[in-house]
């Protein structure tokens, strides 16, 4: 290793070497100057740089005569620097760093760019002549016709005592990290080679049992670092990576085992279902037959809701699935088992559309003790922060009373003032949403641990399920009811002058035609903009319309501007050729008020254009909406876009979703919203959308753990990993529950579930 690198954490750090080494001292922080640098990496403890795993190797191959090799062909040379020279570039932007090295027969020039002085210094320090060096890159031909390397790495021999080390060294795979300005990837690497070489075996952890490691033919922890870090060959990569992400898969389902197990420790009041009870008379008047997938899913969680454990089950189905109508029963099981049901919604948008659909399909089941109400009914009451005092009280009365048997509420649900007479089921929508405390504080309110259901109508894939939801049953509704009209997706390029008037005359047509249409947009008002960025309007007339200029930050290469509700209602009022008094607007400022007004008003047709943010994602149920124009489309997911597109095509006509993007034919951005066009299998969209965007993004941002805890697993294409990994961690827990037999499980375990990385385990 160079002299001049900063390569000894242990000599920053104020450590010997050999005390790096030691078990007890990979919790220590780094040194003032070091720990900085690595603090922007996410890097505190010598631990933590451990598991700093390299993004990518490189192979340096054989070694090289310098008389060989062709342009383009990645060649390693061992080489004497005998010139070196220094110059600015025209501009004095860089210094140009020119060098020559020779094998005693022949020379190779080798040229290094440097911004800032002190890397120029370096470079000069480092490649100072004399020094016999490693050189890997990849040929190029230069100006004059001879080979040469830019920016070749360089490894100095001057740690090594013989040329067959030099060679030995020269095979290896160099690998490459995440590292800044001032603390490149070299002095990273030999900074981990540093703590790795005075370890043993005895000096990691191995947190899965050595019986499992057998049986898995996995390699052992201590070799699995070694291999990652100084891989002999990308066969010791492999094998190093192999067991590194069962060690995650194995660790979140182990944590996730021992959630479960002692969750069935509890005990729950069993609620039986009832013959000729309230579930047959709401079967008995249901105006359509349910879809076999909802017959067994229902029987699950029928099941599910006789035993004297809680169940724990999350409902997941494709927008339009009918996940309402299996909870409703589940709901009104409990009704008639003698308990109530609480539903809890994020917003009150989403609540009022609960109780809407509720009392719908009840009907007089839902009108107890109410002029034509059926005897043998229940009540359904509404409980929201935006109640009047004299209906929260009436609402309070009916929960604490047993009178309403279904309440259905927003986080007002959670207040200390709201009591059940008998609270049998929590059912929890879009349950992502809301924090560990706010579902603990609806559970403490029965008089033993209640049911629970929870709901997302974001496809899950079966591995994403397996690590994020392994703790609770999974049931999934595929099928769409009979009778869901077909809906087109377009994607539209918003740069085309003659394609946004169809879009906007498509919209008036299917107005005229006695339709709805939203048009949603990212942001509320364009003083969301970032500071200084310049103002876009997308719905500038024809003439004024221009591509805004590409922003190099985005990953795409998408417009830097964003659309807007207001701009886009504003602009549709003035130029659209649909009537002003036809466009209304929907977004999460408005009052509670403003928004029912406005959804009433949209679903009356009234006002048959909606305006509005993702608000309206979920759960909001319009028949007649048949139109969907979903602006700067590129800024959703795909998930997200496939959610926002649910809401047309709910009723008799068909329904269709227009895309709009200024992303070009053939980048990122666009093949996303090709594949959205191409399908409606929300289940694949999520796997696609998994892939592009990362598993913490696909289940929201409370997955807090995630970041840390998964560094090399992916739930898409390690699906068999962490397949095996859950039999493991079911049957270990099952013969050894507390961990006793385990220490050193135990011990990552609890790393893994401190403060900070609660929320990720600890959905439900």
């Amino acid at each position: 290793m160079a002299a001049d690198t900063i390569t000894a954490v242990a000599r920053v750090s104020g450590h010997k070497a050999k005390a790096v080494g030691a078990r007890s001292q990979l919790g220590r922080k780094f040194g003032e100057k070091t720990g900085v640098e690595l603090a922007k990496l996410g890097l505190e403890t010598f631990e933590d740089l451990l598991r700093h795993y390299p993004r990518r190797y490189v192979e340096r191959g054989a070694y090289t005569p310098l008389n060989a090799g062709a342009p383009g062909e990645s060649v390693t040379y061992i080489a004497e620097v005998v010139q070196l020279s220094t110059r600015y570039a025209r501009n004095r932007s860089l210094q140009i760093i020119s060098v020559t090295i020779s094998d005693g027969t022949s020379t190779l020039p080798l040229t290094f760019f440097a911004r800032q002085a002190y890397l120029a210094s370096y470079l000069e320090r480092q490649l100072k002549v004399g020094t016999v060096a490693m050189f890997a890159g990849t040929l190029k031909e230069g100006l004059n016709g001879q080979r040469e390397l830019t920016h070749p790495e360089v490894e100095p021999l001057d740690s090594w005592d013989d040329e067959e080390t030099a060679r030995r060294e020269a095979a290896r795979p160099v690998p490459i990290y995440g590292a800044t300005i001032k603390f490149q990837s070299w002095k990273v690497r030999d900074a981990v080679r540093t703590l790795l070489d005075p370890m043993t075996e005895a000096d990691v952890l191995d947190p899965v049992p050595a019986t499992i490691v057998a049986d898995r033919a996995l390699v052992s922890e201590f070799q699995a670092l070694r291999g990652i870090h100084m891989p002999e060959d990308l066969a010791d990569v492999r094998r190093a990576r192999e067991r590194l992400r069962y060690d995650e898969a194995f660790l979140l389902q182990t944590a996730l085992a021992r959630r479960r197990a002692d969750l069935a420790a509890f005990e729950a009041r069993p609620r039986p279902a009832v013959a000729d009870g309230l579930v047959d008379a709401f079967d008995a008047q249901l105006p359509y037959t349910l879809t076999g997938g909802q017959v067994a899913v229902a029987d699950e969680i029928s099941r599910d809701l006789d035993a004297g454990t809680p169940m724990q089950r999350l409902l997941q189905g494709e927008v339009g699935s009918g996940k309402t109508v299996v909870a409703l029963r589940a709901m009104l099981q409990v009704v008639d088992a003698g308990g109530q049901a609480a539903l809890l919604a994020p917003t009150e948008v989403l609540a009022q559309q609960h109780l809407r659909t509720i009392t719908t399909l009840l009907g007089p089941l839902g009108e107890a003790g109410m002029l034509g109400g059926a005897t043998n009914g229940t009540r359904v009451t509404l409980l929201t922060g935006s109640l009047g005092a004299a209906a929260r009280k009436k609402a309070l009365l009916q929960a604490a009373s047993g009178e309403a048997g279904i309440v259905v509420g927003t986080h007002a649900l959670l207040g200390d003032q709201v009591q059940f007479a008998d609270l049998g089921l929590v059912v929890v929508d879009e349950q992502h949403r809301f924090g560990v405390e706010q579902r603990d504080a609806l559970r403490a309110k029965g008089q033993v641990m209640p049911h629970q259901l929870f709901m997302t109508a974001t496809p899950i894939p079966r591995s994403v399920a397996m690590t994020f939801f392994g703790d609770v049953e999974v049931s999934t509704l595929r099928e769409v009811p009979a009778g869901r009209s077909p809906i087109a997706t377009h994607v539209v390029h918003a740069g085309n002058a003659r394609w946004m008037e169809r879009v906007w005359s498509k919209v008036a047509e299917e107005v005229d035609g006695g339709g709805r249409a939203y048009v949603v947009a990212p942001r509320i008002s364009s003083s969301q903009e970032e500071e200084g960025a310049e103002v876009f309007d997308l719905f500038a007339p024809e003439g004024e319309r221009k591509r805004p200029p590409a922003a190099p930050d985005l990953v795409d290469g998408g417009p830097g501007e964003t659309a807007n509700v207001e701009d886009a209602a504003a602009w549709l009022r003035r130029f659209s050729g649909l009537d002003a008094e036809s466009i209304g607007i929907m977004h999460g400022r408005l009052g509670t008020e403003e928004k029912d007004a406005a959804m009433a008003a949209f679903a009356s047709g009234e006002v048959p254009v909606l305006v509005s943010t993702t608000v309206i994602e979920v759960g909001v149920d319009v028949p007649e909406a048949t139109m969907m124009v979903v602006l700067d489309a590129d800024r959703f997911g795909l998930s997200q876009l496939h959610q926002l597109r649910g809401r047309v095509g709910r009723g008799s006509k068909p329904g269709t979703c227009l895309v709009v993007s200024w992303a070009d034919e053939g980048s990122a951005s666009h093949e996303r919203l090709t594949i959205l066009a191409d399908t409606l299998d929300g289940f694949r969209l999520a796997e696609a959308d998994l892939e592009q965007r990362r598993e913490g993004d696909i289940l929201g941002a409370a997955q807090s753990g995630r970041a840390s805890s998964l560094r090399l697993l992916r739930v898409i294409a390690d699906a068999a990993i962490i397949e095996r990994a859950r039999t493991d961690a079911r049957a270990l827990i099952s013969e050894d529950p507390n961990l006793v037999h385990h220490p050193e499980l135990l011990t990552a375990i609890t790393q893994l579930v401190d403060p900070d990385h609660e929320e990720f385990l600890d959905r439900v």
